[in-house]
């Protein structure tokens, strides 16, 4: 069967993929992420996610020829307005005022990258509707999950105390905690990495 490399870091992803019993190795992708974004400044969100996605596979598949690089990325845009991950404690704080009582539109993007070219690329998109966040909820948040969240698009993690900023979320649960499984999962299904 062939091999699956990882280019993330994320403890979602990997997560994920472990939950699934899929077998991988992890090796995170070093990309000027802002760089890519800056030189696609006028293409949609979706665009930039999966165009993340593919530079991250295609950088670790240059020094591991060995088999079929997964690459994941995910974007958040609130009213128009993209948002990185948080910089500082403060910056989350503002992030989170901003998207109180708003949707945050989640793009979630995969690639798969073989031989320096990629192979499949999959976007989805989630929405979360964030209720109200009162000043003292934010406070007590960012004690809680910071700096985990400074890892993190949206400054929450779902699976932990993150799930507390929501009133809805529309989307898949994969596409929500960072990228698109079900559609991954086909795709390796399709290139011999996982059994048919």
């Amino acid at each position: 069967m062939t091999k699956l490399i990882l280019a993330s870091k994320s403890a979602s992803r990997r997560a994920m993929l472990d939950a699934a019993r899929v077998t991988y190795e992890a090796v995170p992708a070093d990309v000027d992420e802002r760089a890519i974004e800056e030189s696609l400044q006028n293409a949609a969100s979706s665009e930039i996610a999966e165009a993340l996605s593919v530079a991250k596979a295609a950088e670790v598949a240059n020094s591991r020829p060995d088999g079929i690089v997964l690459g994941s990325d995910s974007l958040v845009v609130v009213e128009g307005t993209r948002f990185d991950k948080p910089t500082s404690r403060e910056n989350a704080r503002e992030h989170l005022s901003f998207f109180s009582g708003k949707t945050i539109e989640l793009h979630s993007a995969a690639a798969l990258v073989r031989d320096g070219g990629c192979i499949w690329s999959h976007m989805d998109c989630a929405r979360l509707k964030v209720r109200e966040l009162s000043p003292d909820f934010i406070e007590h948040y960012l004690e809680v999950e910071w700096p985990a969240i400074g890892y993190t698009v949206g400054c929450f993690r779902i699976e932990a105390m993150g799930v507390q900023l929501f009133e809805s979320i529309e989307g898949d649960q994969f596409t929500v905690l960072g990228m698109p499984l079900l559609a991954v999962l086909g795709a390796l299904r399709d290139e011999g990495v996982l059994l048919p």
